[in-house]
């Protein structure tokens, strides 16, 4: 890992004096703001360009009266070491602390009071070890289902995530398979798998799902710890990811929406803004799937629809405000109820007086076009249900935030669908979460995309990698 201090712009031991270069990326969320980072870093003269008024994709904030909100609920975890290293680069990781040690207060209202709460967490012990203790006390299931919990975890552990065929079955069919009950499904895979794939097992690649697990619970005893932003995501991908790119020496545009991508008379690449082309010698379409697509020039890629053909999947955010505080933890998650994840906002948001809540709702296919109102009265009484202290607590406001395609769908056979960096374009490339990094949609694959996409643009363009650009484990 990086040690967290300022990265100088480029010295002249890291990039020798030849002809400078220049490089294009459209797309300003966590892939594009990595690409273009990491192209100047090396000494390439990159212009990013935005359509949206704002930098950070779908991790954003936006201003509600005197609150700052999150558009959705963003977590990351230890063995993000993509994610880390960007939060390094920009200056941020401070503000976006990780836990000292898993630890998940679970909430089951199905139990009688008193015996409800119970917690996924570890100790200080080697693989597997480290979740024996954690797992043995976990009373959400019976003695039988932890039995068979760590069974099947052991058999996780012996997957070959290299292997093609994983993608081409369903998470929940294996887990059924190796004597995995529906409780233990609900009460433990799907409580992590969820927010993680944004798909219930049933409806996930094993691949996908082998690769969370395996890398997350199983490869490292704190891989798992949990990390989230005590700011609003805009302070961090906006703010301070402009900043660094100011730095760094590219040019920033946003509310430029990019309208066609071609090559050009003198072997270069042609980008048509409203008003103005611009040239480079590398372009980087950073932008979703269906963007991407319509951007491509004709032959970049074999089968450019395989794009059209990745599904997505929709992420609903329920904030609720109220006059006092009702929630002494930072978050929980829950069962028995529709309610998933639950995250005190409050200081991140500004808010001087009373508490506010954020519900992270993955997989809402059902409720992702429901009207508000009926959000408020399905919600609300299950928070009374959670919470005892939202009982005589007075709501103050209640709004949503959807995210129709917030990910791409992790369906068994998507991973054939995910197109690496390089097109078939001499310096054209591709970033994304939805391209080919093997991690599903997430923060971490989208900085990991914006790396891969980078270093094989350095590498048409002759340019040496910053030394710091792969200090992190594993790299994409």
């Amino acid at each position: 890992m990086s040690d967290g201090s300022p990265h100088p712009a480029p010295t002249s031991a890291d990039t020798p004096r030849t002809a400078a270069r220049s490089a294009v990326v459209v797309g300003g969320g966590l892939a594009g703001i990595t690409a273009a980072l990491a192209l100047a870093d090396a000494g390439v003269r990159v212009t990013l360009l935005e359509g949206r008024p704002r930098l950070g994709g779908l991790a954003f904030s936006f201003q509600r009266g005197e609150l700052t909100v999150d558009n959705g609920q963003h977590v990351y975890l230890r063995c993000c070491t993509a994610y880390r290293w960007f939060l390094d680069r920009i200056q941020g990781a401070a503000l976006a602390p990780l836990q000292d040690r898993l630890d998940v207060p679970v909430v089951d209202v199905a139990k009688p009071v008193g015996r409800r709460l119970g917690r996924l967490r570890r100790d200080p012990l080697p693989v597997p070890l480290h979740l024996g203790r954690g797992l043995a006390a976990y009373p959400h299931l019976s003695l039988a289902e932890r039995a068979a919990v760590g069974r099947a975890a052991l058999a996780l552990k012996g997957l070959d995530l290299a292997d093609p065929t994983l993608d081409t079955q369903d998470f929940g069919s294996w887990l059924a398979a190796h004597g995995q009950s529906a409780r233990a499904i609900e009460a433990l895979w799907d409580l992590v798998g969820v927010a993680t794939l944004n798909a219930v097992a049933g409806d996930a690649s094993l691949g996908l799902a082998a690769m969370v697990f395996k890398t997350g619970l199983l490869s490292d005893p704190g891989a798992a710890d949990i990390g989230w932003a005590r700011v609003p995501l805009g302070e961090l991908h906006d703010r301070l990811a402009r900043k660094a790119l100011d730095s760094a020496g590219v040019r920033t545009e946003v509310r430029t929406r990019v309208t066609s991508v071609s090559t050009n008379d003198n072997g270069g690449w042609s980008v048509q803004v409203p008003g103005e082309t611009l040239s480079a010698d590398a372009v980087v379409l950073a932008v979703p799937q269906r963007e991407a697509h319509d951007l491509l020039p004709p032959g970049a890629l074999d089968e450019p629809g395989r794009l059209l053909r990745i599904g997505t999947a929709p992420i609903l955010n329920v904030h609720v405000v109220y006059d006092r505080k009702v929630l002494a933890r930072p978050f929980f998650a829950a069962l028995g109820t529709p309610v998933q994840w639950v995250f005190d906002r409050t200081d991140a948001s500004g808010l001087r007086s009373g508490q506010y809540l954020a519900l992270s709702q993955s997989a809402a296919q059902d409720d992702i076009d429901t009207p508000v109102a009926e959000l408020r009265e399905r919600y609300l009484p299950e928070l009374e249900r959670l919470i005892p202290g939202t009982r005589a607590a007075e709501v103050k406001d209640f709004f949503v935030t959807r995210e129709r395609t917030a990910t791409f769908a992790p369906s068994p056979g998507v991973g054939r669908l995910r197109p690496g960096a390089r097109t078939k374009a001499p310096g054209l490339y591709l970033a994304g979460a939805w391209t080919a990094t093997g991690w599903p949609a997430t923060m971490e694959s989208a900085v990991r995309s914006g790396v891969s996409a980078a270093d094989a643009a350095l590498g048409t363009l002759g340019r040496p990698r910053p030394r710091h650009l792969f200090a992190f484990e594993e790299a994409a």
